[in-house]
């Protein structure tokens, strides 16, 4: 089953049972270095294997920059 998600504003399609590591993975986003907000909640990083999609949920992905 597909779910459909938004991804920064963007729709995006997921497998049933994708979690966020595996979303993160798929987009080629290193999740170290990373903040990612689910349905308006920010994750902790030992979430992020445990927590599955699901259709309507809306994901925000924030990447930490280095430089000065």
């Amino acid at each position: 089953m597909i779910h459909e998600i938004k991804l920064n504003g963007r729709a995006e399609s997921v497998e049933e049972g994708c979690s966020i590591s595996q979303l993160l993975e798929s987009k080629g986003v290193n999740s170290v270095r990373v903040a990612v907000e689910l349905n308006r909640r920010i994750l902790r990083r030992e979430e992020f294997e445990s927590t599955r999609l699901g259709s309507g949920d809306v994901v925000e992905v924030v990447t930490f920059v280095g430089g000065g």
